[in-house]
């Protein structure tokens, strides 16, 4: 399919929206109309082909399949984001270097690039045995104060040193079986990971220590995301139940290093972060210890008894005094906001359309919504106006003891996660080479990470346990077609 197909679609939305002479309370109306659950199963919605509306890639579904631009990308912007993903895979080394724009790695860090973690810009995944974590890793705190950094290690386990400081330890991890059992007697064994960290070079943790394991999420969509109105995800949310149907979406709030003051958050497996620019930051921060305008501190997650550390010497410029420049930062947020949700699969398969009902009668999209309209004025021009299909309220709810890592984050409780999109999750394996789901990669398919759900996700659970065989079947070849 060529690109023209998603410009085409984003001119006949606006119709469909605007209608000949439409005002604006109006549109407000009509949107509300086409984000509206369907109850027709028997064809494909209309624009469900592209979840990302214009922005939608059509380009070969294969292990580039998540790196592609946003296909309504005009071609004079085609080059920042080629350039932001060269910063993007840039190997970052220490300071002092010979190459200015590439040190400041460190003192300790997980990676020494994004693509590191995101490798393919797709979903990281627990590390093999024997092998060091890289794309999972471990956030730590203690609960006084509340969401305060672990005093001695930080806000993350950093296992990765530069030449001469001693990295803060290692994760291991072991697994327990957890036998399920469908209404049919088929059995799945799931694994439940028992986290642990050895090989402490600063001391003993505090012994109030919450530890939470967290993979490298997938990379597309995300200025899309940010693109949706806050009053939109709000209007989701129902933290008393008033309504009695067991879901009580919560939204989370946090500090905007640009608005500086408290926002709606959105991004994150808890909803920690406003915006791409500050999810960027602080993982650049945090992972690999670079510092930008929105995470100045110097050191990374150094701490003050982490003198050698504290010590060692950064790249920051004289003149900005961070070691990511603002131009730098700005190409990779660019590249982050701009890349594109692959086109979907096989809408019009029966198989498929069974396996959407399936997923809406089992009452999935009561967290797992299914589309949004972005705002017009959004941050970039690609992500303005676009009906999208990301499966996601974007808002915290309590998944259960199961899933739970019992580490608050800002509004979050420790059974609290937020409801994670799903576009894409059908071409984990072609991108990333592994079908590792969930928070942290427990789950090895997409029914195991289905039957990982409790709390308010535990009715729509017991249904699918009920489902037959081919219901079940059917519910995952509808996940694979996103």
């Amino acid at each position: 399919m060529s690109r023209p197909a998603g410009t085409a679609a984003a001119v006949l939305l606006a119709a469909l929206l605007l209608g000949p002479a439409a005002q604006a309370d109006d549109e407000a109306a009509r949107i509300a109309d086409v984000v509206r659950p369907t109850t027709d199963f028997s064809k494909a919605e209309p624009y469900e082909l592209n979840p990302g509306g214009a922005a939608t890639s059509f380009g070969p579904l294969n292990s580039s399949a998540f790196s592609h631009s946003s296909a309504n990308m005009p071609f004079d912007r085609e080059l920042d984001f080629k350039v932001g993903d060269g910063i993007f895979r840039k190997l970052w080394v220490s300071s002092p270097s010979s190459t200015p724009s590439s040190d400041g790695l460190g003192p300790l860090y997980n990676a020494r690039s994004c693509q590191s973690c995101h490798l393919k810009d797709g979903r990281g995944q627990p590390p093999a045995k024997g092998e060091p974590a890289v794309s999972l890793f471990l956030r730590l705190s203690v609960p006084v104060p509340a969401d305060a950094p672990e005093p001695t290690y930080g806000g993350q386990l950093q296992n990765f040193s530069i030449q001469g400081i001693p990295a803060e330890g290692e994760m291991a991890i072991a697994y327990e079986d957890v036998p399920v059992v469908f209404a049919d007697g088929e059995r799945v064994i799931l694994q439940k990971p028992l986290y642990r960290i050895v090989g402490l070079n600063y001391g003993p943790l505090h012994p109030q220590t919450m530890i939470s394991p967290r993979v490298a999420p997938p990379m597309i969509g995300m200025g899309l995301l940010e693109a949706i109105r806050d009053e939109d995800i709000l209007a989701f949310a129902d933290p008393e139940d008033r309504d009695g149907d067991g879901i009580s979406g919560r939204p989370n709030y946090g500090w905007s290093e640009d608005s500086k003051k408290t926002v709606l958050t959105r991004f994150g497996w808890k909803a920690g972060q406003p915006s791409v620019a500050q999810q960027s930051a602080y993982a650049f921060a945090g992972d690999m210890g670079i510092s930008s305008r929105l995470a100045r501190a110097g050191w990374g997650d150094c701490t003050a008894a982490q003198s050698a550390c504290r010590a060692a010497p950064d790249g920051s410029d004289p003149k900005e005094g961070v070691e990511l420049s603002d131009k730098m930062f700005d190409l990779v947020i660019f590249y982050a906001r701009n890349l594109a949700v692959p086109t979907r699969r096989n809408v019009d398969d029966p198989t498929v359309l069974t396996g959407k009902r399936v997923f809406y009668d089992a009452g999935c999209i009561g967290c797992h919504r299914p589309k949004f309209v972005t705002r017009r004025d959004s941050a970039e021009p690609e992500q303005s106006f676009q009906l999208i299909w990301p499966y996601t309220d974007l808002l915290l709810h309590d998944m259960g003891e199961g899933l739970a890592d019992g580490r608050p984050e800002g509004a979050a409780g420790g059974t609290e996660w937020r409801t994670p999109p799903l576009w894409g999750i059908g071409l984990t394996e072609t991108v990333s080479g592994h079908s590792r789901f969930l928070h942290d990669g427990r789950a090895r398919s997409l029914m195991e990470a289905v039957l990982w759900h409790g709390g308010e996700a535990e009715a729509a659970r017991q249904k699918v346990l009920k489902l037959s065989k081919q219901e079940r079947d059917a519910l995952i070849a509808f996940l694979r077609s996103m």
